[in-house]
């Protein structure tokens, strides 16, 4: 995705990322991590904001910075960083929240094209994973890189 993104750290296994989001609540450290839940061939995402006095990590914390595109962005960003390094896993999303659940959904919708250019984009509802198409209501989202042919 070619929209503005903060600038991210990595653990050396590529697993932990960490960013800074900056808004109108000030400086909120957010954290990704990737944690296999299928023989290391899935990896759920897990995304929390770190509180700054306690070290705790939470995802149902709302931040409202007013910068939920560019850290969509950033989050998008990880994935395609996180599957340059492992290209045979698949990664799994949801929201903790049906609205977080509703955004991702929005930002997968917002930029279909793009992601699929890269990457086999799967919703499940209704008990099944199926091919992501817009207008549709998701619990959950799966993406795996496409294989290059040369």
């Amino acid at each position: 995705m070619n929209q503005e993104r903060y600038a991210f750290e990595t653990d050396i296994t590529a697993t932990v990322y960490e960013f800074v989001s900056e808004g109108k609540s000030g400086r909120v450290n957010k954290l990704i991590e990737y944690l296999p839940i299928e023989e290391n061939e899935v990896y759920n995402l897990g995304f929390v904001d770190i509180d700054p006095t306690t070290g705790e990590l939470s995802d149902t914390i709302r931040t409202n910075n007013g910068d939920s595109q560019k850290v969509l962005a950033t989050v998008a960003a990880t994935v395609l960083d996180f599957t340059d390094r492992y290209a045979h896993v698949s990664v799994f999303a949801k929201g903790s929240t049906p609205a977080r659940t509703r955004l991702y959904q929005m930002g997968i919708a917002n930029n279909l094209n793009e992601i699929q250019s890269e990457f086999e984009v799967l919703g499940y509802t209704n008990s099944k994973w199926c091919d992501f198409e817009k207008g549709i209501n998701y619990e959950a989202f799966l993406v795996k890189r496409k294989q290059q042919t040369t």
